[in-house]
């Protein structure tokens, strides 16, 4: 009897051994996978920020170029520099980001947006800024980051979907509470952000 349960005990032992063993491999590889999945999202929205960065930086020369025609309706560039200082202010740390942080950001890049808008508009009644060839450059250059700014926040959302999808999953969902990994917001949809910006041309 002594023996049969010295045997038992050993085959026990060995039984919660290998579950050890497999417990943290398991760990081990999904919190690996987990970090990998999180580095892309912060990757993503690195490239986000970028390309946010490169349309504020068009902004000095468009106020360079405006401010040559006296005659230009000074507000509403003031309201372009504006909402450009606000967008550039803002600065959020993708590892701790929450749904309000990217909603604020979002926000004050879309007042950028309309700002830019609403001066493009107001260009047309202006033929000779409209035809400077700084404007006409500006207006490539806007266009084509636009189209980028669409494009990489489709990519980060995309990552982090992906990332929120495996640390909901279970059992990962055990792990990721365990270690902390916590779901990353989305960009939403902001009304008319299918459309490409519209370009006024000669």
């Amino acid at each position: 009897m002594r023996n049969k349960g010295c045997m038992s005990a050993g085959t026990i032992g060995i039984a919660l051994l290998v579950i050890a063993v497999l417990v943290f491999f398991w760990g081990k590889n999904g919190y690996n996978n987990f970090v990998t999945k999180e580095q892309t999202v912060n990757t993503k929205w690195s490239n986000v920020e970028t390309v946010y960065q490169k349309r504020a930086n068009l902004i000095p020369n468009l106020e360079r170029t405006v401010k040559s025609y006296s005659q230009f309706e000074q507000e509403t560039l003031t309201k372009v520099i504006e909402a450009r200082s606000k967008a550039t202010s803002i600065t959020i740390d993708p590892t701790n980001m929450t749904e309000q942080d990217l909603a604020k950001f979002q926000s004050a890049q879309g007042e950028l947006s309309g700002a830019l808008s609403r001066l493009m508009a107001v260009v047309e009644s202006y033929p000779n800024l409209k035809a400077d060839q700084q404007y006409i450059n500006f207006q490539r250059e806007y266009t084509a980051i636009e189209n980028s700014i669409r494009s990489e926040t489709v990519y980060y959302n995309e990552a982090a979907q992906d990332y929120n999808t495996s640390i909901k999953t279970f059992p990962n969902n055990i792990l990721a509470n365990f270690t902390n990994f916590k779901e990353k917001p989305y960009f939403k949809a902001e009304a008319g952000a299918q459309k490409a910006p519209e370009v006024f041309t000669n």
